[in-house]
């Protein structure tokens, strides 16, 4: 069994909160995998020019073409991206809009299959996470644990997280904050977060290992799914 770990932020790997937890996550599971970091890729979002309908293969030709292949050999994803606005990075977004491209004539490539989703956020990493699931279901892949934690927002290496009125640090800590690495919010720093992490590596490991039936779970998927559309409409 092998896992595809996908990081999507774009920060260097030393300051990176997402790929540290999405690192851990794998590293629990027990089983081989291969982790991508998105830093530095040219990846853009589906343009539903429809040049994959016949093929289930995206037409644009980018820093997602060479990872297509990995994406469809996986038995599971643990994909983490940091919480920008609320949601997800561009980059993350544009990579998970493009599985739209195995979707075409049932495509069932990635049905059944199994995720761990990760967030990081300077406020919170539940939305980054809620969005991957959503991303997972759509493909009809489960996401058996979701992990979030809280990183360094961009505000306190600014140069003026101390003064900014509406920065990360004035509104966590109040004016007068003087920024210290004590004060620096990070991953390495929440052991329940770490925690949390190496349990979802574990749990995804043994369900991989217990050999799960994918008809099974992509049945519970679309039934999810179809009421997810009846409540919309």
């Amino acid at each position: 069994m092998k896992i595809l770990g996908i990081s999507g932020s774009t920060r260097k790997d030393e300051q990176s909160g997402t790929l540290t937890l999405v690192r851990t996550v794998l590293e629990a599971t027990g089983c081989e995998y291969e982790l991508v970091s998105l830093r530095g890729k040219t990846i853009g979002g589906c343009v539903a020019c429809l040049g994959c309908v016949k093929t289930n293969v995206c037409v644009l030709d980018d820093d997602l073409k060479p990872l297509r292949e990995k994406i469809d050999a996986a038995d599971a994803y643990v994909i983490g991206a940091p919480n920008f606005y609320t949601g997800l990075n561009g980059v993350t977004h544009a990579f998970l809009e493009r599985w739209y491209q195995f979707r075409h004539r049932t495509g069932n490539a990635l049905w059944g299959k199994l995720a761990v989703a990760v967030g990081v956020g300077g406020g919170a990493g539940r939305p980054p996470a809620d969005e991957i699931e959503k991303f997972m279901l759509y493909s009809f892949v489960e996401t058996v644990a979701k992990v979030s934690g809280q990183g360094a927002a961009s505000c306190f290496t600014c140069g003026y997280g101390e003064t900014c009125q509406v920065g990360v640090p004035v509104m966590l800590f109040g004016e007068g904050v003087k920024i210290t690495e004590d004060l620096v919010p990070g991953v390495t720093k929440q052991p329940n977060v770490l925690k949390a992490a190496r349990e979802a590596g574990k749990e995804l490991g043994a369900r991989l290992r217990e050999g799960h039936d994918r008809a099974e779970v992509t049945r519970r998927m679309q039934q999810i799914m179809m009421r997810m559309f009846k409540e919309s409409s």
